[in-house]
Protein backbone atom coordinates (compact mmCIF):
# COMPACT_ATOMS: atom_id res chain seq x y z
CA UNK A 1 0.00 0.00 0.00
CA UNK A 2 1.39 3.62 -0.78
CA UNK A 3 1.91 6.54 1.17
CA UNK A 4 -1.05 7.37 3.95
CA UNK A 5 -2.88 4.24 2.68
CA UNK A 6 -5.13 1.44 3.74
CA UNK A 7 -7.07 -0.78 1.49
CA UNK A 8 -10.84 -1.25 2.63
CA UNK A 9 -12.93 -4.26 2.49
CA UNK A 10 -14.46 -3.05 -1.03
CA UNK A 11 -10.93 -2.78 -2.25
CA UNK A 12 -10.91 0.95 -2.59
CA UNK A 13 -8.12 2.90 -1.73
CA UNK A 14 -8.47 5.29 0.99
CA UNK A 15 -6.10 8.15 3.17
CA UNK A 16 -6.81 8.59 7.13
CA UNK A 17 -5.91 11.98 7.74
CA UNK A 18 -5.90 14.06 11.11
CA UNK A 19 -7.86 17.74 11.09
CA UNK A 20 -6.72 19.93 13.73
CA UNK A 21 -10.08 22.57 14.42
CA UNK A 22 -8.91 25.75 15.43
CA UNK A 23 -10.99 27.00 18.28
CA UNK A 24 -13.71 24.49 18.40
CA UNK A 25 -14.76 22.01 21.08
CA UNK A 26 -16.68 19.50 19.70
CA UNK A 27 -18.93 16.38 21.34
CA UNK A 28 -19.59 13.42 19.98
CA UNK A 29 -19.44 12.88 16.67
CA UNK A 30 -20.12 10.43 13.42
CA UNK A 31 -16.20 10.50 12.93
CA UNK A 32 -13.12 8.97 15.07
CA UNK A 33 -12.84 11.98 17.55
CA UNK A 34 -11.20 12.68 20.60
CA UNK A 35 -13.83 14.26 22.53
CA UNK A 36 -14.53 18.02 23.46
CA UNK A 37 -11.01 18.86 21.48
CA UNK A 38 -11.48 19.80 18.01
CA UNK A 39 -9.13 16.97 16.73
CA UNK A 40 -10.72 14.60 14.04
CA UNK A 41 -9.86 11.45 12.76
CA UNK A 42 -11.03 10.12 9.48
CA UNK A 43 -10.20 7.85 6.40
CA UNK A 44 -10.93 9.37 2.78
CA UNK A 45 -9.54 8.80 -0.84
CA UNK A 46 -6.29 10.57 -1.05
CA UNK A 47 -7.60 13.36 -3.02
CA UNK A 48 -10.56 14.52 -0.93
CA UNK A 49 -8.84 15.51 2.22
CA UNK A 50 -8.62 18.92 1.72
CA UNK A 51 -11.64 19.23 -0.07
CA UNK A 52 -13.19 17.68 3.22
CA UNK A 53 -11.66 19.82 5.46
CA UNK A 54 -12.49 22.72 2.95
CA UNK A 55 -16.27 21.60 3.50
CA UNK A 56 -16.24 21.95 7.29
CA UNK A 57 -14.23 24.37 7.61
CA UNK A 58 -17.18 26.77 5.38
CA UNK A 59 -20.08 24.77 7.73
CA UNK A 60 -18.52 25.66 11.17
CA UNK A 61 -17.73 29.20 10.37
CA UNK A 62 -20.75 30.59 12.68
CA UNK A 63 -20.46 34.06 11.37
CA UNK A 64 -18.38 37.14 10.92
CA UNK A 65 -16.67 36.96 14.48
CA UNK A 66 -15.80 33.27 13.99
CA UNK A 67 -14.11 31.27 11.80
CA UNK A 68 -12.09 27.63 12.69
CA UNK A 69 -9.32 27.10 10.68
CA UNK A 70 -8.29 23.85 10.02
CA UNK A 71 -4.88 22.16 10.27
CA UNK A 72 -4.99 18.86 7.86
CA UNK A 73 -2.27 16.41 7.65
CA UNK A 74 -2.27 13.21 6.04
CA UNK A 75 -1.89 9.77 8.83
CA UNK A 76 1.82 9.24 7.47
CA UNK A 77 2.55 13.16 8.10
CA UNK A 78 0.91 12.96 11.44
CA UNK A 79 3.55 9.81 12.79
CA UNK A 80 6.61 11.56 11.23
CA UNK A 81 5.49 14.61 13.39
CA UNK A 82 5.93 12.46 16.46
CA UNK A 83 8.86 10.76 15.38
CA UNK A 84 10.64 13.96 14.40
CA UNK A 85 10.20 15.74 17.69
CA UNK A 86 13.33 17.18 18.59
CA UNK A 87 12.63 17.66 22.14
CA UNK A 88 12.18 13.86 22.54
CA UNK A 89 14.87 12.93 21.43
CA UNK A 90 17.19 15.36 23.47
CA UNK A 91 15.15 13.44 26.42
CA UNK A 92 12.80 15.99 27.41
CA UNK A 93 10.17 15.35 29.30
CA UNK A 94 7.09 15.00 26.96
CA UNK A 95 4.62 16.82 29.43
CA UNK A 96 6.44 20.30 29.00
CA UNK A 97 5.95 18.93 24.96
CA UNK A 98 3.45 20.99 22.26
CA UNK A 99 3.33 20.88 18.53
CA UNK A 100 1.75 23.78 16.48
CA UNK A 101 0.59 22.16 13.34
CA UNK A 102 0.51 25.13 10.47
CA UNK A 103 -1.45 25.52 7.62
CA UNK A 104 1.27 25.61 5.33
CA UNK A 105 5.06 25.59 5.33
CA UNK A 106 6.23 29.23 6.32
CA UNK A 107 9.26 30.47 4.01
CA UNK A 108 12.54 30.98 5.44
CA UNK A 109 12.23 34.57 6.06
CA UNK A 110 8.85 34.47 7.65
CA UNK A 111 10.59 32.08 10.04
CA UNK A 112 13.51 34.51 10.53
CA UNK A 113 10.68 36.74 12.26
CA UNK A 114 10.20 34.54 15.40
CA UNK A 115 12.26 35.67 18.39
CA UNK A 116 13.77 32.81 20.05
CA UNK A 117 14.10 34.25 23.32
CA UNK A 118 10.83 35.92 23.44
CA UNK A 119 10.07 33.53 26.28
CA UNK A 120 12.68 32.81 28.77
CA UNK A 121 12.83 28.84 29.07
CA UNK A 122 10.94 28.30 26.36
CA UNK A 123 12.21 26.70 23.16
CA UNK A 124 10.97 25.89 19.92
CA UNK A 125 11.80 24.52 16.62
CA UNK A 126 10.41 24.97 12.78
CA UNK A 127 10.14 21.98 10.92
CA UNK A 128 8.13 22.18 7.39
CA UNK A 129 4.67 22.70 8.85
CA UNK A 130 5.07 21.93 12.19
CA UNK A 131 6.67 23.59 15.19
CA UNK A 132 7.61 21.75 17.65
CA UNK A 133 7.52 23.35 21.36
CA UNK A 134 8.77 22.91 25.05
CA UNK A 135 7.20 25.26 27.35
CA UNK A 136 8.75 24.11 30.41
CA UNK A 137 6.60 26.90 32.63
CA UNK A 138 3.46 25.74 30.95
CA UNK A 139 1.23 26.84 28.36
CA UNK A 140 -0.59 29.28 29.79
CA UNK A 141 2.63 31.28 30.99
CA UNK A 142 4.27 31.25 27.28
CA UNK A 143 4.59 34.04 25.53
CA UNK A 144 4.58 31.47 22.08
CA UNK A 145 1.38 31.01 21.42
CA UNK A 146 -0.33 30.39 18.35
CA UNK A 147 -1.56 34.18 17.85
CA UNK A 148 2.17 34.89 18.19
CA UNK A 149 2.67 32.59 15.63
CA UNK A 150 0.69 33.21 13.15
CA UNK A 151 1.44 37.19 13.46
CA UNK A 152 4.98 36.35 12.42
CA UNK A 153 4.65 33.65 10.23
CA UNK A 154 1.23 34.13 8.56
CA UNK A 155 -0.31 31.41 8.48
CA UNK A 156 -2.67 29.88 10.31
CA UNK A 157 -1.45 27.54 13.47
CA UNK A 158 -3.24 25.46 15.99
CA UNK A 159 -1.17 24.07 18.97
CA UNK A 160 -2.16 20.62 20.80
CA UNK A 161 0.04 19.38 23.74
CA UNK A 162 2.42 16.31 22.91
CA UNK A 163 -0.84 14.22 25.39
CA UNK A 164 -3.29 14.74 22.06
CA UNK A 165 -0.48 14.37 19.45
CA UNK A 166 0.21 11.30 20.35
CA UNK A 167 -3.43 10.04 21.48
CA UNK A 168 -3.89 10.95 17.74
CA UNK A 169 -1.08 9.10 16.48
CA UNK A 170 -2.52 6.03 18.68
CA UNK A 171 -5.55 6.66 16.69
CA UNK A 172 -4.01 6.89 12.93
CA UNK A 173 -2.22 3.74 14.22
CA UNK A 174 -5.11 1.65 15.19
CA UNK A 175 -6.82 2.59 11.79
CA UNK A 176 -3.89 0.79 10.01
CA UNK A 177 -4.19 -2.50 11.72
Amino acid sequence: MGRGQAARKTGAVTTTFVALLRRVNVGGDAVETLPHSGNVVFDASANAGEAIAARAHKLLARGPDFDAPIALRDGDDWLRLVAGNPFLAAGADSDILHAACLSAAPSAARIARLEPDRSPADAFVVVGADVYLSLPNGVARSKLSDAWLEARLGIVSTMRNWRIVTKLAAMVEARRR
